[in-house]
């Protein structure tokens, strides 16, 4: 399957994003005292080939702050699920902080060191390997979206990533309900595969599972639901031996 997704995907968003919220502010706290200077020196780290790839992720994003900053306006929303899922993980952050985290990321990937630059805490590598699974950014665009889909339009909705159950969300209409499980897909064509546990889920509620492919993530985003997608996907078994390793106390009196 082919892709157009930039070897650099997942930073270019990062700091197309800090551009467009925080200007000049992000920009100095690279040592840059102006833009011009900070695209060509994320084009000296070798994220970028030109400055007009890293100003045009800044246009991506600039519609969706009030920077004074039109960007890309004519697309409309077609790119706000990227700007909603960095949100998710880093849209508290100010700055300084934000600007360490661009500089982390840098330093991880890029071999390149900021003397400023402060440690990245757990939470903080978590969020990164957040950023590159696609199952997460599907997620976090049908939490953004799922109002859109006709059957879920006045319905509320309940999260349930955290039980590990078989499925990601419940939908709510008084006392009836969907289960969905959401599935990302880069492009516009791809594979999905199902745990052991949501293949039962799916099995036992039928009708009411609804499996939502988000797909063509990199450019503009589709959601598709299937109800009782066992019914309607053919899906091959596939058993693999995974080692599970666990350590164990002798017995202590608390």
């Amino acid at each position: 399957m082919s892709s157009s997704k930039h070897k650099n995907y997942e930073i270019l968003n990062l700091i197309g994003y800090g551009l467009a919220k925080f200007g000049l502010e992000f920009v100095r706290q690279f040592d840059c005292s102006s833009k011009a200077e900070f695209y060509q020196k994320i084009v000296n780290i070798g994220i970028a080939d030109t400055i007009g790839t890293v100003k045009n992720r800044q246009d991506l994003f600039d519609p969706f702050f009030d920077n004074g900053r039109q960007g890309w306006w004519q697309k409309g929303d077609v790119y706000i699920h990227r700007k909603h899922f960095i949100d998710s993980l880093f849209g508290e952050y100010v700055s300084h902080d934000y600007a360490n985290t661009i500089k982390v990321y840098i330093a991880n990937s890029f071999s390149v060191r900021f003397s400023d630059a402060i440690p990245a805490s757990p939470i903080v590598k978590t969020k990164f390997k957040q950023l590159q699974e696609t199952g997460k950014e599907a997620e976090s665009y049908f939490l953004a979206n799922y109002k859109s889909i006709i059957q879920f339009n006045d319905a509320t909705i309940e999260d349930a990533r955290l039980f590990g159950d078989g499925y990601d969300f419940q939908i709510q209409f008084g006392s009836k309900f969907y289960l969905v499980e959401v599935k990302g897909v880069r492009a516009q064509s791809g594979a999905f595969r199902m745990t052991e546990n949501e293949f039962s889920k799916a099995e036992e509620y039928q009708s009411v599972y609804g499996l939502v492919v988000v797909s063509n993530l990199e450019k503009k985003p589709k959601m598709t639901i299937v109800f009782n997608p066992l019914s309607n996907f053919e899906l091959a078994k596939n058993i693999s031996k995974v080692s599970q390793v666990s350590y164990h106390s002798a017995s202590i009196k608390w």
